[in-house]
């Protein structure tokens, strides 16, 4: 079975070693996400990157491997999204957030009958 629904997909950049209230800010939204009943959340640490300070971070280099960029995914319907990124807000000190319309086609198993 196959479900098709607009919704909003926010891509969040910060950090590994951002932190809030002492513990990782990636973990930190993933919480406020399940917390606020979103539909789910991913984190991806990155390999390498840089951002607006021009700073390259990189698991290639041993003393460049701390403070990787990490990528937080959150995929939900635009009126449970909006209400959350108040939230999030308050909770982001330097990074960068993507929002985005996107087209999600869900796959499911069929019924048994």
């Amino acid at each position: 079975m196959k479900i098709e629904v607009n919704a909003k997909l926010v891509a969040i950049f910060v950090n590994s070693t951002d932190q809030w209230h002492g513990r990782p800010l990636y973990s930190a939204i993933v919480q406020l996400c399940k917390d606020k009943g979103l539909a789910g959340a991913t984190v991806s640490r990155c390999v390498e990157g840089y951002g607006a300070s021009g700073t390259l971070h990189t698991t290639r280099l041993l003393e460049l491997s701390e403070n990787l960029p990490v990528r937080i995914e959150v995929i939900d319907l635009p009126e449970r999204i909006e209400p959350w990124l108040a939230a999030l807000e308050g909770m982001i000190g330097e990074g960068l957030v993507v929002i985005s319309d996107v087209h999600i086609l869900r796959f499911l198993p069929e019924p048994r009958q």
